[in-house]
């Protein structure tokens, strides 16, 4: 099973583009378990995940996350995706990070 982990500023802006995510994964039978959190649980979430999505909010973390934690896939999400709460798409984002 695989585990995305999606950080914002408190987690709280994402937790519905998780419950759309989470609808796609069961819709087209993805096993994963997806959490949105807070950037301040970054150090506790971002090892044990299979990739990690930023919201737009905190997309200026990027860089430094990625050196932070070279050996994981870290990216920020689609603006577009975020604001249109498209969980499919987000999904798929995610399922192309791991893949790489």
């Amino acid at each position: 099973m695989k585990k995305i982990v999606l950080l914002c500023v408190a987690g709280m802006s994402t937790s519905l583009l998780v419950s759309k995510m989470q609808a796609a994964a069961k819709e087209t039978g993805f096993p994963c378990e997806i959490q949105a959190y807070g950037v301040a649980e970054a150090p506790n979430v971002i090892p044990d995940a299979d990739v990690v999505l930023l919201g737009p909010q905190v997309r200026y973390i990027l860089t430094k996350l990625k050196k932070e934690y070279p050996d994981n896939k870290i990216d920020a999400i689609d603006m577009r995706t975020y604001g249109m709460v498209d969980g499919k798409q987000a999904l798929a984002q995610a399922r192309k990070i791991m893949e790489c």
